[in-house]
């Protein structure tokens, strides 16, 4: 790193990374290149974008970018965002993206947090009449871009925090980040979803409060982190109870569905639920 950068603090952070072309993954531009664009549909591109929280980044802000003023509301699904755009139009500019390095081990492993982060969301914020799904998946698909776009851009920001956990000298990736880089890359998320000027909506469902949505969000990012670090982890009995409070009529093997654990650790995770006390009114 620039010696200048390492004091920079977080809006000088913001401010670089705003102007920094947004890449792909790799597997992502192979698998939109594999298609015939003449006869793939928006929804098929929209599959693709959301397992690459990159690329969903770029259509976002391009379908904004583009949205009609008679549309009269922003763009708040990947599948508005490639309605936008267009299949072609979404294909031309993958061609035009640079893409990320895939052998960097720390934006693999956030990478794929993130989308999983995203499938968890999609699927429980299914159970709510009140919410689309769609948009809660993509919050938590985006909740992780301000460490993306460390890894693709600043690599030693974010392996400096996560050497500081593994060493102990932090408990929580939280502290780690705030130690090493001086604010939480959650705060990075945030502000950069504001100077890229995403609908507000995705800033409050990042923010994970407020609403059931953000908070199903922000539950299912958790979920995700939790798994990716051990698929044991003893934290995912306490996931799966803080959702249920926000969706209270779902059964609990529906909120394990989405869950990638053995079918024993998800018979543990039941009954260590159930053996809870319950709630003082």
């Amino acid at each position: 790193m620039d010696n200048h950068r390492q004091h920079w603090g977080l809006p000088q952070w913001i401010a670089y990374l705003r102007e920094k072309d947004i890449p792909m993954m790799p597997r992502s531009r192979a698998l939109i290149e594999a298609l015939d664009v003449e006869q793939a549909s928006p929804k098929e591109m929209a599959a693709i974008a959301v397992g690459d929280p990159f690329l969903a980044l770029r259509l976002l802000r391009r379908g904004q970018r583009r949205r009609g003023a008679a549309l009269g509301h922003d763009t708040t699904t990947l599948l508005g965002a490639v309605q936008q755009v267009g299949v072609r139009g979404l294909s031309e500019a993958c061609a035009e993206s640079p893409l990320c390095d895939d052998a960097n081990p720390g934006l693999v492993a956030c990478e794929a947090r993130a989308v999983l982060s995203a499938k968890i969301a999609l699927h429980w914020a299914a159970h709510r009449a009140d919410v689309s799904p769609d948009e809660v998946a993509l919050a938590a698909l985006l909740g992780e871009i301000g460490e993306l776009m460390l890894w693709a851009f600043a690599p030693e920001l974010p392996e400096r925090a996560r050497e500081a956990l593994h060493l102990g000298l932090a408990a929580r990736n939280a502290q780690a980040q705030t130690e090493t880089a001086g604010f939480t890359f959650k705060q990075l998320s945030l502000g950069l979803i504001e100077a890229w000027e995403l609908p507000p909506l995705i800033m409050q469902l990042v923010r994970g409060a407020d609403t059931p949505r953000a908070n199903i969000a922000r539950i299912a990012s958790d979920a995700a982190r939790h798994l990716l670090a051990d698929p044991e982890n003893p934290a995912l009995p306490d996931d799966v109870a803080a959702v249920k409070a926000f969706l209270p009529g779902v059964p609990w093997h529906a909120l394990l569905a989405p869950l990638p654990i053995s079918d024993d650790y998800r018979v543990r995770v039941l009954q260590r639920i159930l053996e809870r006390p319950p709630a003082p009114k």
